[in-house]
This record gives structure tokens, sequence and C-alpha cells, in this order.
């Protein structure tokens, strides 16, 4: 298929060459679908083929297109969304087994409005159980395997998203993100990912309920992607609000900077959990050719609270949202009873967070206001801020249960495996814009990402960073051999 945009281009590229006819939406779709054939056995990132209904639509799109006519910036474009979304007709499952026969009867929010657009989704991938891992896996669609190493783990829970946009196999992907799960797998996997802005997109149809629920806490939609661009578009098509406040509610988000000469740009490195070299070299490299290109870094500036109880704020709102949904919530509450009062261990205090009581809630959610005030009170002084998103690199697979008893290895020392979402929580807590940029390859040849952090809102803008970077010190790779 001459089309030099296939298959690691960007959406943007494809989409235009589809505008312009070089290709037709049916020829690129069977393109991706025979990528998907031939590596997807190795990956295991779709898990959830729809590609008869999606064929039909492409040649509704190349017939409209014949006749003039445009559905939006994403006409005839091939995609797929991750296995949490509703896909009319397809079953959406969180990876539990039980849920295999279930066929959801519309589409979710985010779905329609990117159809709406022009997309052709074609099928969904993987995530891990009840959307709560760092890997992603289930006794339903089985492991997904990190594109550039299929010895390692995606990252969780979009980690079939991550792992299908790094291998080529889909043009776009739209994921989700509690606890990094946009953000861990895009900086695995070496790719775009955005977490927005909290509820600008909205989730209805992202949920095991079949009827409307109530909009998440912390909980986001959004797009993951070969280019920062990418990002930007797909933001622009899904965001707003839903029905019951769109008769007056409007997002006007601000436009992003318009140069890196003078901009205010905080790095997050120290006082922390740990963060292996392997990553942090890469974001210090990321920091000086921004300060070469003109920025004004600030490597000891923090927002005015106490990083450690911060985390315990977004851990417990983070465990709260988590066991609400749980099928064995009671099981939860009966173990907390058994807890000892004086019991401070990791596991008592997150199980205490987990069965939260309302008053408990109410007191955390008290304290996540201070923590965005603080945030915005630091955003008055600058503009953006660089971090980390994930301790590591990817790392090997490890299935081994209970998860909280699993450690990672840091600068060769083991530590928790879920002491990393510390990261994701600085920006989840307070409903801020997270954009994972892929900042260059370790020594080990395996990608690292960095997270770019604004203020409420100003997701344009730490979207627009992403691609001066790349500019910069590269963008997204493709794994070698695919």
């Amino acid at each position: 298929m001459p089309l030099a945009a296939f298959p690691f281009g960007s959406a943007t590229a494809l989409a235009a060459a589809l505008r312009a006819r070089e290709i037709s939406s049916v020829e690129l779709l069977k393109a991706y679908l025979a990528r998907v054939d031939r590596i997807n056995p190795q990956l295991n990132a779709l898990v959830v083929d729809d590609r008869k209904t999606a064929l039909a639509r492409a040649r509704a799109a190349d017939r409209a297109l014949a006749k003039g006519e445009s559905w939006g910036p994403l006409h005839g474009l091939p995609m797929s969304v991750k296995e949490s979304f509703d896909l009319a007709g397809q079953p959406t499952t969180f990876g539990h087994a039980h849920r295999k026969t279930h066929a959801a009867a519309r589409d979710a929010v985010a779905v329609q409005r990117l159809k709406a657009a022009g997309a052709v989704i074609f099928g969904k991938t993987n995530v891990p159980v009840d959307l709560a891992d760092f890997q992603s896996y289930n006794p339903l669609y089985g492991t997904t395997n990190n594109p550039w190493d299929p010895t390692r783990g995606a990252g969780g829970s979009s980690g079939g998203s991550a792992a299908a946009v790094a291998a080529g196999l889909t043009a776009l992907e739209f994921g989700s993100d509690i606890g990094g799960s946009i953000r861990n797998p895009a900086a695995y996997c070496g790719v775009y990912g955005h977490k927005p802005t909290w509820s600008i997109v909205p989730k209805r149809g992202h949920t095991l309920l079949d009827l409307p629920s109530a909009e998440l806490d912390l909980s986001v939609v959004g797009p993951l992607a070969r280019s920062a661009a990418d990002l930007a578009l797909a933001l622009k098509v899904t965001a707003g609000p839903d029905e019951l406040t769109a008769r007056g509610l409007r997002y006007r988000l601000p436009p992003a900077p318009k140069t890196l000469s003078g901009l205010r740009i905080a790095v997050w490195l120290d006082g922390a959990p740990a963060v292996d070299d392997a990553v942090r070299t890469r974001i210090e490299a990321a920091a000086r050719a921004l300060a070469k290109a003109g920025a004004k870094l600030a490597y000891e500036a923090r927002p005015d609270f106490d990083p450690q109880q911060a985390h315990a704020t977004y851990a417990t709102l983070l465990q709260a949202n988590m066991a609400a949904r749980r099928a064995d919530y009671p099981s939860l509450v009966q173990a907390r009873e058994r807890l000892r009062a004086d019991d401070r261990s990791d596991h008592a205090m997150a199980l205490r967070a987990a069965t939260a009581s309302f008053k408990e809630y109410f007191d955390a959610n008290q304290q996540r206001e201070q923590l965005r005030w603080a945030w915005h009170d630091f955003f008055g002084r600058h503009d953006l801020m660089l971090m980390p998103i994930t301790a590591t690199p990817a790392f090997k697979h490890d299935h081994s249960e209970p998860a909280p008893a699993r450690t990672l290895t840091v600068n060769g020392k083991p530590v928790p495996y879920f002491e990393q979402l510390f990261w994701a929580g600085l920006a989840t807590a307070s409903y801020l814009p997270s954009t994972v940029a892929p900042a260059g390859l370790s020594d080990g040849g395996l990608p690292v990402g960095l997270q770019i952090v604004g203020p409420e809102m100003a997701d344009l803008s730490t979207i627009w960073l992403a691609a001066q970077l790349a500019r910069l010190i590269g963008g997204y790779t493709p794994p070698p051999g695919l």
C-alpha cells in the first residue's frame, strides 16, 4: 500500500490522506486488520473484533466522501477503543469471564462522539480485571504483551490500548485513567497518552452498569496515540458536557502557549518514592532540552502541601471508588471489622480506605479541595510541571497474588508495587490534566515516558508541550521488528 503514514504514522496524517482520497477507508481498514491478523496473536492487544460492522461503515464512509460529504475530522479513520467502553452489540466485561455473553445496547458517549467525527471503530483492547492493575491480563482474554519485549507487560489498565497503538495495529485509541491507566501504558509502550481534566469528556457508557451511572470521582477517559497532535484531535471531538448539562454548559479550554521562550516549567524528581535512574536520566535530558530552547526551569518548586499527606488523601479517594464497584464489597467490610484498632499496616490502611464511611470520604474530599487550591496557587507562578509517571520502564510479567505483595526493582532494590501510584495521584486527586510523552529509550532499549502536568482545563498546554518535546528530543519510535 503506497501510503507513507501507514502503519506507524499519526492519525492526523492518515485522516488527511483519507480526505484527500489518497486511500479509501476500506483499504486502510483492511490494511490494519491484516496487521492485526499477523501481529496480534503475539501481543494479544485487540480482544474484541468487530470487523464486519467496521467494514460496512468504512464502505459507507467511502461512498459519502465520493459524494462530497464529510462526517468530520476522523472521516473513515479505523481505530479501536478500550474493552471497558460500551460498543453496541459487543461485550463489556472489565475482564470478568461471567460477562462474556453480555452485549452492550448502545455505544458509550465517547464512542458516539468518535463516530460522529467519522471514526470507524473495529474492535476493543485488553484490560486487567476491574481495570485495577499496572498489567493487562484477565481470565477471559488472557495477557497482553509489550511490543518492545513480549516478556514484559504493556501496562494497565489501558495496556491493550497502548500496545495496539505502539505496534501499529490501529490508527488511534481511547482509554481510561484513575490511577495512571492511560499514562503508565503509554510510558511502557513508548506512545502518547492524555488524562484530561476530570469530567470534560463524559464517561457514560464506561461502566458495568446497563443504566446511566453517576460520574465516578477521579476517573477520566482520554486518547492514546502516536503523536501529540492526535491527542489534541481526539480530545477536541470528545470533550464537552453530557446531555444533562449541555443546555447551558460549554468548555472553552485555554489556548496553548505559543513559544517555549520564557515558559515557566517546574521539574519534580526528588523527595518522593524512588524513581529508577533509567527513567530519571531521560526526564533530566528532556528538561535540559527545554531549557536550551528557552524555557525557565525550576527544580525545587513545589505546590504548598505535604506530598505524603497528599498521597494519603488520593489513596483514600481511590481505594473507596475502586472498592465500591467490587462484587465482594461486603467481605471487605467484614475484614475491616476484624482489624485491630492499632493496626497501621499498609494492608489495614488500604482496607480502611476501601471501606471508608461517608464521613471519612467527606474529610478526604475536603483535603483534596485544599490540594486543588494549592495547585491553583502554584500554577499562578509556574506554567507546567514535568515529573515521572512510572518508577521504571516496563517490567516483567508478574501475576503473583496477592498483588500488593508484588515489588518492582528500582535501582537494584525492591520497592512496593503500588508505590508508583504516587506519581499518577498527584494529578489525578486534584483533577489536573496530564500528558505522557515518550522521553527516549533506556540503556536496556525500553521506552521511557515522562508526565506533563498543568492547571485544571489547561489540557491543550500539556499536549502542546508534548509536541515541543517531540521536536527537541524525538517522539514515538516503532518497536523493532514490527
